[in-house]
């Protein structure tokens, strides 16, 4: 057995930080720590009530526990239709242009395997969601890093990117409303990245989970002319309905671009259950009210842990959209691990380390909002509590 050897790709990729984190807190647990965790964004409020009454209904029927097809029920691809028609003023045609997957997480992997080749090149933000980079890992792609700075807004800098080799590259990640900074994209820019990926034949792929949280003005990629010949959007119910352990997602492209997705899709998985997906039917149709509804408890969330941040020390821009506050960290700590080590070993509380995110994330750190306000006020006591030792 010793003489097994796992796949090279394997040798290029570790444990999701988050998993490994989230060990070593149920082992303070455990010693009998009363650990507060304000790290990952897992939605702690529930689905509306009539999404919930209708997954309860759907599934009491007897024939909707069979396999489904790898490309949704009508219904729901509809439903995705109109979701994006309402709310970013986008036509997507349901019979070909929109991909429902079982989580936008999977869609990353789908669409890296889809386009990219051993030996082919990714371009993929730093700081940014490090499945971009762990996917590509495994795709053997060659990742070609592209800095975000608060100075530029958090946007990639496309006079930089012109000056490098882009003729091995194939793909381009992008998400904004981004993750973990928190920070917006606008139209401007959006046309300037279109322009950029047809230009050097280059994918742009854009991951919008977050533009319903906090954000007064929903946006996306497909808004942009001509923007289907060479951009893939994914979007999720997970953060925009507090859905997200039922993983569900879409991708919204080119009747040609979802094709080749759909070939990775359909070797991967065997469809999404059905109750699930006519649940998901009754979510996308909600109004704007409940969006206002989970983001009014955000907000004074948000407010609660502004005043950790300041506790900290840490500087942040009251403007970020999604469910994390994303800070600067004070300069007498070396990086932001030493700062989140401090506070949990300090006082029982995690705080994510921006540095999980990439290199540009060294001195910041990221909350989430993903916590009840009775939990932030504990956090805040502790973390007040220690700072006056």
């Amino acid at each position: 057995m010793n003489n097994i050897k796992a796949a090279n790709r394997i040798n290029q990729i570790e444990e999701y930080y988050f998993s490994i984190k989230l060990k070593e807190l149920d082992k303070l647990r455990k010693q009998g720590k009363s650990i507060i965790n304000l790290g990952i964004g897992n939605p702690d409020m529930a689905p509306a009530p009539n999404v919930l009454a209708q997954l309860n209904a759907q599934s009491a029927d007897k024939n909707n526990h069979g396999y489904q097809s790898y490309v949704g029920i009508p219904e729901l691809r509809e439903a995705m239709s109109n979701w994006y028609s309402r709310f970013y003023d986008v036509d997507i045609d349901a019979s070909s242009e929109i991909l429902p997957l079982m989580g936008s997480k999977e869609g990353i992997m789908h669409i890296t395997m889809a386009f990219l080749n051993p030996g082919d090149s990714v371009l993929v933000p730093n700081p940014g969601y490090p499945t971009y980079a762990s996917a590509s890992k495994i795709a053997e792609a060659k990742l070609i890093s592209y800095d975000l700075d608060e100075n530029n807004a958090w946007l990639p800098n496309l006079n930089e990117l012109e000056q490098l080799d882009l003729s091995k590259v194939k793909l381009m990640w992008i998400n904004y409303p981004n993750m973990p900074t928190g920070s917006n994209a606008d139209r401007d820019f959006f046309k300037q990245i279109i322009a950029f990926g047809k230009k050097h034949n280059i994918v742009i792929c854009n991951d919008n989970p977050y533009s319903f949280i906090l954000n007064d003005s929903p946006q996306s990629i497909m808004n942009i002319e001509g923007a289907k010949d060479i951009a893939i959007e994914l979007n999720s119910l997970s953060k925009s309905h507090n859905m997200a352990g039922w993983r569900v997602g879409m991708a919204i492209s080119n009747p040609t671009f979802i094709q080749y997705i759909l070939r990775v899709k359909s070797n991967m998985d065997s469809g999404m259950f059905k109750p699930l997906q006519l649940a998901a039917v009754e979510a996308l149709s909600l109004e704007q009210d409940w969006y206002d509804s989970i983001n009014k408890e955000y907000l004074q969330r948000r407010a609660l842990v502004h005043d950790i941040m300041d506790l900290l020390e840490c500087k942040y821009d009251t403007s970020q959209s999604g469910m994390f506050v994303w800070a600067k960290i004070p300069s007498q700590y070396s990086d932001s691990g030493s700062l989140s080590d401090k506070i949990l070993y300090g006082c029982d509380v995690f705080i994510t380390p921006g540095f999980i995110f990439g290199g540009k994330g060294q001195q910041y750190i990221r909350i989430s909002l993903c916590t009840k306000q009775e939990t932030l006020i504990e956090a805040k006591q502790r973390i007040e509590k220690l700072s006056k030792q």
